[in-house]
């Protein structure tokens, strides 16, 4: 909902509640009237106390109505569209890669882009000093990007 939407419905319920608490002041006023007026006279302290109460009251509408008025009033924050493009997959040129090389990108391009470091070694049967190396070669031919996830990496297919 928007915010000035949001204000107008405080301002109501605000509006709403001074209703509610003027009726219910009107009515404290006239029980303590006519059971105190007796015995204290003109001056009862349970008077003072309803009013302390309704001033309490009021004030919490007033900072009600600050809110709407403020939510009315500023100016929303701007819509930030994000529009994803979908770039063409770009073709890899496979005739400079090694045999392991080109496993490896036919495997992360059947597992949609990325897979774990520790899979891709066992797919490969390569040991961890060879994967490691194998990873780095295709990262300095921009081909994958290694990243950190946790005590493992993931291997991601860059496009």
């Amino acid at each position: 909902m928007e915010n000035k939407k949001v204000g107008y419905i405080l301002i109501g319920v605000a509006i709403f509640l001074v209703i509610i608490i003027l009726l219910f002041n009107n009515a404290l006023s006239e029980i303590v009237t006519l059971s105190c007026g007796l015995d204290h006279g003109e001056f009862c302290p349970m008077q003072q106390t309803v009013n302390q109460q309704t001033y309490l009251a009021l004030g919490i509408v007033g900072v009600l109505l600050i809110v709407a008025l403020n939510l009315i009033f500023t100016k929303p924050k701007e819509k930030i569209i994000i529009k994803k493009v979908r770039e063409k997959k770009k073709k890899i040129d496979r005739s400079k890669l090694s045999r392991d090389e080109k496993k490896a990108i036919d495997m992360l391009e059947n597992e949609n882009g990325t897979m774990f470091q520790a899979t891709m070694m066992e797919k490969l049967g390569i040991g961890k000093v060879g994967m490691t190396r194998l990873i780095d070669k295709l990262e300095a031919k921009q081909l994958v990007e290694r990243k950190r996830r946790g005590m493992n990496n993931v291997v991601v297919l860059r496009q």
